[in-house]
């Protein structure tokens, strides 16, 4: 029983064998065919290979425009706190001197920062302030993702 075993798997292997020699021949004559058949930017095995090439990198490109949307949008969150914070401090600082403090529509920093995290979150599909969000603790970051990285 163990010989008729082992004559299987040579067997086998054998078939395996010639099957792979048989394709390989395929391949260089289709190759050699393709190449004399059509020039270079339309030969259908290099076109069929690019496309390959691009799915692979695909998935890479999205998982690295995620990372990337992720630390903008962070970016801009510490950005808006920092710099309001900032602000507050500013003028508690400024009334504790004695000193006029600047109302909001003076102020063109805080105007130019509100301008651009208006123009980033109508970017990215945010609503502005004036509209109510479903979620209030809803994350920011898979908002962004559904929104634009999905799209992709």
């Amino acid at each position: 029983m163990g010989s008729r075993g082992g004559h299987a798997v040579d067997d086998l292997q054998s078939f395996f064998a010639r099957s792979n020699r048989d394709l390989s021949l395929i391949r260089h004559k289709l190759e050699s065919e393709f190449r004399l058949a059509y020039p270079d930017n339309v030969n259908p095995l290099k076109l069929v290979s690019r496309i390959k090439r691009v799915e692979e990198e695909l998935s890479s490109l999205r998982e690295q425009s995620r990372e990337l949307l992720s630390a903008k949008q962070d970016l801009m969150d510490r950005t808006r706190t920092t710099l309001v914070g900032n602000r507050g401090l500013l003028q508690r600082v400024q009334a504790c001197a004695g000193i006029t403090l600047n109302g909001d529509g003076d102020d063109s920093a805080i105007d130019h920062l509100v301008q651009i995290i208006d123009e980033w979150n109508a970017q990215v599909g945010l609503r502005g302030d004036n509209e109510k969000q479903s979620s209030v603790d809803e994350d920011v970051n898979q908002l962004l993702f559904s929104a634009k990285v999905q799209n992709i």
